[in-house]
């Protein structure tokens, strides 16, 4: 009798170490190509906490939602279905956390400098702070880039937007944006724009070189303008209870992997840009055209009211603390 017992415990003692043994896994869920800054940041995340883990971890990355659309993200991360996000940082203000539509005010960082001031400072740790009630943990800020806008006729002045239908993100700050210019906003999902463009459904977008190119955005477009007049720039971020029930030796491992994934990736996100952009101009498909100094200035003119509109949402606390960066950097 007690061998027989003991045939049967030895592959329920397998099993139990097997499945002890098995690795933690991180689902890692985004909306853009593997071969954008996000794209190759997540993969650099991947093979650095596999590493850092020993194999502790396994790392799951599903680009171009493949896994969630990105209106879908963010709940699916608060209910557990997935771990690890990187959505836009216009994305929170749905969620009740409207501070962080502030990244989404046209021309409000006057320089990198003052951008990376905000990201790595103390702004930018109180911003994730505010994350904490909804069941979020922010680890990183990852840069994208500056945006520049497409659409199917020349934008060299704020009049050329006048009636065009533009999509844009779910930010009231982008809707106040293109309505400032005369624009009709319509939000949308990225994984939608190219067909919404090439059908005539939207008549332009706002996006980083990077993802234009990517996207193909190009191909359905016959105007590009270089405005830089808004920053996209992604929060890296956990499922809090997730994230709180690792083994304290693992969390400080993938901290450790992602602030290297980090640096990899805000470093690279400029050069992809450039290189996006001049792919662009190679390929033939589309006008790109470089706002002058003065038509710049217009834009500006333009889209200045847009911050006093939505002072009240943002946050003025928030506002006087990116201007405190820019006059320490010596930019206001």
């Amino acid at each position: 009798m007690k061998l027989k017992h003991l045939v049967f415990a030895i592959p329920l003692f397998l099993a139990g170490a097997a499945y002890a043994q098995s690795p933690i896994v991180i689902k890692f869920s985004h909306v853009v190509a593997d071969d954008t800054p996000k794209g190759k940041g997540a993969m650099k995340f991947k093979e650095l906490a596999e590493k850092a883990t020993n194999g502790k971890v396994k790392v799951e990355v599903y680009p171009n939602s493949t896994l969630y659309k990105d209106k879908e993200e963010l709940d699916a991360l608060q209910l557990g279905a997935v771990q690890m996000l990187a959505p836009s940082l216009a994305k929170f203000g749905p969620l009740g956390v409207k501070q962080f539509e502030a990244f989404d005010i046209p021309y409000i960082f006057p320089s990198r400098e003052v951008l990376r001031r905000v990201t790595q400072g103390p702004v930018g740790k109180d911003l994730f702070k505010k994350l904490e009630p909804k069941g979020i943990v922010g680890l990183a800020y990852w840069d994208n880039g500056f945006k520049d806008m497409t659409a199917n006729k020349p934008l060299h002045h704020p009049s050329d937007f006048r009636g065009l239908k533009m999509r844009i993100q779910s930010s009231k700050v982008l809707d106040a944006q293109f309505r400032a210019l005369g624009a009709n906003p319509q939000v949308m999902a990225f994984s939608e724009v190219y067909q919404a463009l090439q059908t005539g459904v939207v008549d332009g977008t706002e996006n980083t070189p990077s993802n234009i190119y990517t996207q193909k955005t190009h191909e359905v477009q016959s105007d590009m303008t270089v405005s830089e007049h808004g920053y996209i720039g992604y929060a890296v971020i956990v499922n809090k209870k997730f994230w709180e029930g690792l083994p304290a030796d693992v969390r400080g491992q993938l901290e450790g992997a992602m602030k290297e994934a980090t640096d990899y990736t805000n470093k690279i996100a400029e050069k992809e840009n450039q290189d996006a952009l001049e792919a662009i101009k190679k390929s033939g498909k589309t006008k790109v055209y470089v706002l002058t100094d003065a038509e710049k200035a217009e834009w500006r003119k333009a889209l200045l009211p847009v911050r006093k509109e939505v002072e009240g949402r943002v946050g003025k606390e928030v506002l006087d603390a990116v201007d405190k960066e820019s006059a320490a950097a010596g930019v206001k």
